[in-house]
């Protein structure tokens, strides 16, 4: 035939295609034309036209028939990162022998109450005025610096609070060894401070208080200890375990001691790595430089990270062309625990990526584009809700239910802490991760990504940036108005006995423009629609501001002068609700109806 001897002619013994081939790149491949190749195809009982896509096999067998073989290209080897589970920062030394592990300089975070001297105290260590050159004199971003006292290394993170401490560790790594907490001796233990020592706590590291601002006339650092005691920090000299170290970051005095005991817990801690493995670690931070082009602040936590490597940081690949210590003085090569600005990736990488070293740039891309593709894949977090808390609890040999609690006053806060360490069982521990009074914030839900938590409000709301920040983590946020309730929903979590599941769904806003009092009625408020509607057999929720005043059904519902069953947006209504009578101009109504959850 004309085919065989054209295909004789122009096509070589054996062809290497791709797995994905038009009747058009066969043709190609072989030298003959589309309507050839779809003839040949016809006798194979095969219809198709020009640019569908044949499967191998079927491609095969057209290449014999003209003469050739056809081979799928050898797939190329994948690198042991791929086919295996990538570095965590729990064992980032997990494959060394002990007789490779050296001590490393410990990584310490310094938290704090906004204001209480966290950049001044780091200031005052380094000898360097970083506090002056940020704005407004709050820290804007997270650096890491070096400091040596008696010529051992200590490695500080200066973070802009808590939120980024715990963001980080929600993204899988854990930067640190010790906390520094910083507490004002003439300010206290303020709601800020126990956040952080809640999140420094569910971190599981380390915490040593720095009591600053000692030589203020005010100081008193009698009532700090009995406060930080009453937040679960007992100083050492009360018979506790935490060290509290008075200093002043204006005077610098204090700072040796504070020094001495972070290198005190650091030998206790026995904190070690082998530097003569692949440097690994963790993206610190990361942006774009005008001039340099990507620039990424790298913790290097095992192994020796040096120019030219060829790094992985999440997506993000690259050479490294080169390095800068926290003065912008090159280097060529970062041991454990050393903070460097490197020089060379492709990409941005996120705050909180891990990063290891590659063989070759080639094994780097691949493994990049496995991360890209997993990212991809992944719809979002697990869900954190009092359904799954029990399977999931199970799944994992971890007994224990972890909570928020956000109360509006003390004295709810109170009871409801006491009766919930009594729902503990010998088959989950109820464990309090947070609690404290006031709304339920950003720095809650962080928290509770990071802990796999549950958020309980009782009489307190949760702000915006909270609610989106839930339902982009898929974390629950369960408000509460009656104690028992609260208690008996963590209680049948505890015991596996939940019956159906129903949330509360807000299906309108309206705002109280007057209060008007109606014989044998009550109190009604004249409102008007602002969103959504009202409905008279639906709940309703009082808002005064950030705090909940009231949430009961509603009781009657008037348009002019009629009874309705519903009000829509931007007519004005009055309602009543029940028996309250507090209600103020200015106050936010909420409408809410029960969806039972599939």
């Amino acid at each position: 035939m004309m085919a065989d001897e054209t295909a004789e002619k122009h096509a070589p013994r054996v062809i290497e295609v791709s797995p994905d081939l038009t009747v058009r790149d066969l043709a190609g491949l072989l030298g003959t034309t589309p309507i050839e190749i779809i003839k040949l195809l016809m006798t194979n009982g095969v219809l198709a036209n020009i640019n569908q896509a044949i499967d191998h096999e079927t491609a095969q067998i057209i290449g014999s028939e003209l003469g050739c073989e056809l081979r799928l290209p050898e797939p190329e080897p994948e690198p042991a990162e791929v086919l295996g589970p990538q570095p965590e920062w729990r064992n980032f030394n997990r494959e060394e022998s002990d007789e490779k592990l050296i001590i490393r300089p410990p990584v310490v975070a310094i938290l704090g109450h906004v204001d209480h001297g966290k950049t001044s105290l780091l200031d005052a260590i380094r000898k360097a005025n970083v506090a002056s050159g940020e704005a407004g004199g709050i820290t804007q971003h997270i650096g890491a610096y070096q400091t040596t006292h008696n010529n051992k290394k200590i490695t500080f993170l200066d973070t802009p609070g808590h939120a980024a401490f715990t963001a980080m560790r929600a993204r899988g790594a854990q930067t640190t060894d010790i906390v520094v907490l910083v507490v004002a001796a003439d300010d206290g233990v303020m709601p800020q401070t126990r956040e952080a020592i809640a999140h420094a706590k569910n971190a599981q590291v380390p915490i040593i208080v720095a009591l600053n601002k000692i030589d203020r006339s005010n100081a008193n650092p009698e009532l700090v200890k009995q406060q930080l005691s009453e937040a679960g920090l007992t100083p050492d000299d009360w018979g506790g375990t935490t060290m509290v170290i008075p200093v002043s970051a204006q005077r610098k005095t204090g700072l040796v001691d504070l020094l001495e005991a972070l290198t005190l817990v650091a030998e206790h801690a026995d904190i070690r790595a082998n530097p003569s493995s692949s440097g690994m670690g963790t993206v610190l931070e990361a942006s774009v430089d005008k001039s340099r082009g990507v620039m990424a602040t790298l913790l290097v936590q095992n192994g020796t990270l040096r120019i030219g490597d060829a790094v992985v940081a999440g997506t993000a690949t690259g050479k490294l062309k080169a390095m800068f210590d926290e003065n912008g003085t090159p280097v060529r090569a970062a041991t454990p625990s050393t903070p460097v600005s490197v020089l060379g990736l492709s990409e941005v990488p996120h705050a909180g990526d891990l990063f290891h070293v590659a063989a070759s740039e080639k094994e780097a891309r691949i493994i990049a584009q496995v991360n890209k593709d997993a990212r991809k894949a992944k719809t979002g977090p697990e869900a954190v809700n009092m359904e799954n808390v029990f399977e999931r609890m199970s799944a994992s040999g971890i007994p224990e239910l972890n909570l928020i609690i956000k109360a509006d006053v003390q004295g709810s806060l109170e009871p409801i802490l006491t009766n919930l360490e009594k729902l503990s069982t010998p088959e989950v521990r109820v464990r309090i991760v947070h609690s404290e009074t006031g709304y339920i914030s950003e720095s809650d839900v962080l928290l509770a990504s990071a802990s796999q938590s549950i958020v309980l409000g009782f009489n307190v709301q949760a702000d915006q940036a909270a609610q989106r920040l839930a339902q982009k983590d898929n974390i629950t946020i369960k408000l509460h108005t009656i104690i028992y309730r609260l208690l008996e929903e963590v209680e049948s979590a505890v015991r596996g006995k939940l019956g159906p599941v129903y949330q509360q769904v807000v299906i309108g806003k309206a705002e109280v423009r007057a209060i008007f009092k109606i014989p044998n009625m009550g109190f009604i408020a004249g409102s008007y629609m602002l969103e959504g509607e009202f409905r008279r057999n639906a709940r309703a929720r009082v808002s005064r501001g950030k705090q909940m005043m009231y949430e009961g059904p509603v009781s009657s519902l008037r348009h002019e002068k009629d009874d309705v069953r519903e009000v829509r947006q931007g007519f004005e209504f009055g309602v009543g609700l029940g028996d309250f009578d507090a209600f103020e101009t200015g106050d936010v109504l909420e409408c809410m109806i029960n969806e039972q959850v599939p």
